[in-house]
């Protein structure tokens, strides 16, 4: 007698999305290797920002300020896990003052995981969902924000004439630098298609 046959569990079960997967240790070495990469920028926009202040003098650090953000919306877009714009930052930080000596010490530690609190936000409140121009330019927008104030108290600028100038020529710089230009540089990655093994390259943008 034959048996009867049943129907396949597993090919009636929804696949689970990546999106709602943990994180694998593939994502976790790309988040090193992309902090270490670009801690070695940042160390490099720091030497930048020493022959720019002849240039713009006092505002030169916050023409420059988006470009120390542009790590976290990478991380965040290829990898779309929580924390990834926030991991990416830290390490970052830890990389330019442990390895390659920033002038700001230990404290580079508090500026990267503020700066990628602030850009990891717009991404986290679309569930990581959203990767538009828009969301870009807001996460730049608040990583540049955020960290204002915590410079501005180190830096003693409250009080001071150009708090205000100071302010919105680094949020201007977020935005372009941190948010739009991070846009940018996550479509030249994904088109190479070296990430298609990354959430990126499973997920519809």
């Amino acid at each position: 007698m034959n048996a009867v046959s049943t129907p396949d569990q597993s090919s009636t079960t929804p696949p689970r999305t990546p999106s709602r997967q943990g994180w694998q240790l593939k994502d976790i070495v790309l988040l090193v290797v992309l902090g270490v990469v670009f801690g070695v920028l940042y160390w490099a926009l720091v030497q930048a920002w020493g022959a720019s202040r002849l240039l713009f003098g006092d505002l030169a650090e916050h023409v420059l300020a988006g470009g120390w953000l542009i790590v976290a919306p990478i991380a965040i877009a290829i990898i779309r896990r929580p924390f990834a714009g926030i991991g990416a930052e830290l390490i970052a930080a830890v990389v330019e003052f442990i390895f390659l000596g920033s002038p700001v010490g230990p404290l580079l530690a508090v500026v990267g995981l503020i700066q990628g609190a602030g850009s990891e936000l717009p991404f986290a409140l679309t569930r990581y969902r959203n990767y538009s121009w828009w969301i870009f330019a807001v996460s730049g927008l608040l990583g540049a924000g955020l960290v204002f104030f915590w410079s501005a108290y180190q830096g003693g600028w409250y009080g001071t004439d150009l708090l205000w100038i100071r302010f919105v020529v680094q949020i201007i710089s977020g935005v372009i630098l941190g948010g739009l230009l991070a846009k940018v540089t996550v479509g030249g990655i994904h088109r190479t298609g070296v990430v298609d093994n990354y959430a990126i390259g499973r997920e519809s943008e």
